[in-house]
């Protein structure tokens, strides 16, 4: 598996406890954020990550501002790109069984690293229900 990941400086830290997760994970990261706790604008971090994703690059992407908003809003002008915002693992959990997101888009200042990590663990090990969602999620792009 293959993950592309993108924050800016409110999400850092963050970046950097999922990395070390993942990389015990034998997953691969590609990263695309900042190292760094100086202002950055988060949106020449997450659409590298996007990108990623919309060309089938990585499997999945993580991004991660002070809201997470800000980042799903730029993740999601990509084609093919569905980033969920999630504040808990139900939320992640949902997203991915229903939503088929493929970007998880983390709230650093809203969450604890813990909460990110288990949000984290529950979005990769979620699949896709497919069924009837399947049709709506066809219906998210504008082709």
């Amino acid at each position: 598996m293959k993950i592309a990941i993108g924050n800016d400086h409110a999400g850092t830290a963050y970046k950097k406890a999922l990395v070390n997760y993942l990389k015990h994970q034998n997953i691969t990261t590609n990263n695309h954020g900042t190292d760094s706790e100086d202002s950055v604008d988060y949106p020449d971090f997450v659409h590298p990550v996007a990108k990623e994703v919309e060309d089938k690059k990585v499997d999945f992407g993580i991004i991660i501002c002070g809201s997470g908003n800000g980042a799903a809003m730029t993740a999601n002008k990509h084609q093919d790109v569905r980033a969920a915002l999630c504040w808990n693992a139900e939320i992640a959990e949902l997203a991915r069984k229903h939503n088929n997101a493929n970007v998880l888009s983390i709230p650093a200042r809203y969450v604890s690293e813990d909460e990110a990590l288990e949000m984290l663990k529950v979005f990769l090990s979620t699949e896709f229900e497919a069924g009837r969602h399947e049709r709506r999620v066809e219906k998210i792009a504008c082709k």
